[in-house]
């Protein structure tokens, strides 16, 4: 995306662990705007035109060790602001980031399958499908460990003391939850080194929950491989003890994307995804998408199909989005 200003900022700042700042810094904005007209069948629908807007403001800076850090601020469709970020990136110890939105630890491969557009659940026909959140889905500290590692491998730390979903402001803290949400922890490793154009994935998580649930536990892993213009993804994912004790949620997706030149790429995505529970069925989703980009501006189709939307037995929908995207 282009950047649609910039403006000089001071990066003052006391000590921090004995560091001081001592550079300026800079903040770049960037933003994006989508229109939608989305029909949905088998359902009631009111008015198909939809919009979202959005702005990403990124500070940068530098401290006199060396280390740099980086502040996001993440404004989506009007509101107050969806996400947040602060992230120091060290010379030898790798990058520690406290997030507020998600994204991080396991949640940063929940559906990493290579698409036109958008997941097969974001197209504008939900899915329900189940997908891994752990600690990092929520407020969270993550370290991107950067220490030994082969090239193209990284390793992400990530931990949250009470991982409830909460974004608190400075000096405040989220309720009792319900479910009596203790500790939680993520373990992630990527690798893209491996082989020209492979690049694998995995993950686990634990989060600590009331003893009548037992801790909530999640794992995923899978691969996406790129030769020439096309990529194909499988992917795995599994999450224990959610909302109820024993119950579990076990995911696999397939996609294929292609592009046929450098502004038109189509992609086909498969997920389905199981569960134990007597009175649930299997979700079995599909989309086919067809993005064409003309400079800042793409132009998008998704047609899309559900079967058991959200696990319910007979409700199978389809549906289809027409989108006009522009990045600033």
């Amino acid at each position: 995306m282009n950047k649609l200003t910039k403006i000089g900022v001071s990066a003052l700042c006391g000590s921090l662990a004995s560091v001081a700042a001592a550079n300026a810094g800079s903040m770049d904005v960037t933003g994006s705007a989508s229109a939608t007209y989305t029909s949905l069948s088998d359902t009631v629908v009111g008015n198909p035109l939809g919009m979202t807007t959005a702005l990403t403001f990124t500070g940068n800076g530098e401290l006199d060790n060396g280390s740099t850090f980086k502040v996001g601020i993440v404004y989506d469709n009007k509101t107050a602001y969806s996400a947040a970020s602060i992230a120091l990136t060290t010379p030898s110890l790798g990058t520690f980031t406290y997030d507020e939105g998600g994204g991080t630890g396991i949640d940063r491969i929940d559906d990493m399958m290579p698409t036109a557009w958008e997941e097969t659940d974001g197209t504008g026909l939900g899915t329900g499908a189940k997908t891994v959140s752990g600690a990092g889905g929520h407020s969270d500290i993550e370290w991107n460990v950067g220490m030994g590692l082969p090239d193209g491998m990284n390793v992400y730390a990530s931990f949250a003391p009470r991982p409830d979903g909460s974004q608190n402001a400075k000096k405040k803290s989220s309720g009792a939850s319900t479910v009596g949400n203790g500790n939680g922890w993520d373990v992630v490793i990527t690798h893209s080194g491996l082989l020209d154009g492979l690049n694998v994935f995995a993950g686990l998580s634990s989060v600590e929950q009331n003893a009548t649930l037992g801790d909530l536990d999640s794992e995923a892993y899978g691969f996406t491989y790129a030769i020439g213009g096309a990529t194909i993804g499988y992917q795995q994912s599994s999450i224990d003890n959610s909302g109820i004790a024993g119950n579990y949620y076990d995911t696999d997706a397939y996609a294929v994307s292609y592009s046929v030149n450098d502004d038109l790429t189509i992609s086909y995505g498969i997920t389905e995804s199981n569960t134990n529970s007597a009175s649930t069925s299997d979700v079995e989703a599909q989309s086919f998408q067809i993005s064409y980009s003309v400079g800042g501006a793409a132009v998008v189709f998704a047609e899309s199909d559900v079967d058991n939307q959200n696990y319910v037995t007979g409700t199978n929908r389809s549906g289809r989005t027409v989108a006009v995207t522009l990045a600033f």
